[in-house]
């Protein structure tokens, strides 16, 4: 390449800003031209300073324009030209469909080793996908292949429910009052959720609800009502 890939980084925790900026110095052929800690300055950043790639944090709380898939949303509909990687603490597959929909052209965890933040933009501005190997591995052990469309999330309408009530604060035992249902059956309910989508921690959990915009899982269905499916997102069976 003549002309060396011009890339922005967006994270919360400065430790990965400077790793980043690190990794990313080894590439000659890349140069990072400006960071951000929230999505106002991000922004910003975009609108003064030309660049080929954004690499942002999924989840990075604080400023006007939020985070996870709304931010990315945002960006990928007023910087179209800007390819975007994704980091994230997050592995579960049900997550790799909603970043393609929003634009994402490569996803890599923050588990994995920095470099392949340099491989990932090298790539990406080749017109191709990258995904990380620990997302890669959480791919391949639910049967996926890195298109991650083998078959969809299916949630139940009571497994909906629940998660549901648990990311808006409630406990498993306040829950099962609620609905006046058994704590055991709301906690394999809860647990049952999980597997589906992939997630083994109830950190986890959050992290995905809050940063898909779904403390209220309405995004999940198509029109609001848990009982119908949606082609373009997880079902709810």
């Amino acid at each position: 390449m003549s002309q060396r890939i011009r890339v922005i980084i967006a994270d919360d925790h400065p430790v990965i800003l400077f790793g980043a900026a690190q990794a990313l110095a080894r590439f000659p052929e890349i140069e990072v031209v400006g960071q951000a800690r929230q999505s106002t300055e991000l922004i910003q950043v975009l609108q003064k300073t030309p660049c080929d790639v954004l690499v942002s944090d999924l989840a990075m709380p604080g400023g006007q324009f939020g985070d996870g898939m709304p931010l990315l949303g945002y960006v990928g509909r007023q910087f179209a030209s800007v390819r975007i990687v994704v980091l994230t603490m997050l592995e579960n597959p049900a997550l790799l469909k909603r970043l393609r929909e929003v634009g994402v052209t490569a996803v890599i965890s923050k588990a994995d080793d920095l470099s392949h933040i340099g491989l990932a933009i090298v790539q990406v501005m080749r017109g191709q996908e990258y995904i990380g190997p620990s997302v890669k591995a959480a791919l391949d052990s639910m049967g996926l292949s890195a298109s991650g469309q083998q078959r969809d999330v299916v949630l139940s309408k009571r497994e909906l429910e629940v998660v549901r009530l648990f990311v808006s604060g409630m406990t498993i035992t306040e829950i099962a009052a609620h609905l006046r249902r058994s704590i055991k059956t709301i906690s394999t309910q809860k647990n049952t959720a999980m597997r589906k989508l992939g997630i083994d921690r109830d950190s986890e959990l959050f992290q995905y609800a809050q940063s898909n915009g779904l403390l209220n899982l309405a995004a999940y269905v198509g029109d609001g009502n848990p009982d119908t499916p949606s082609a373009s997102r997880p079902a709810i069976g």
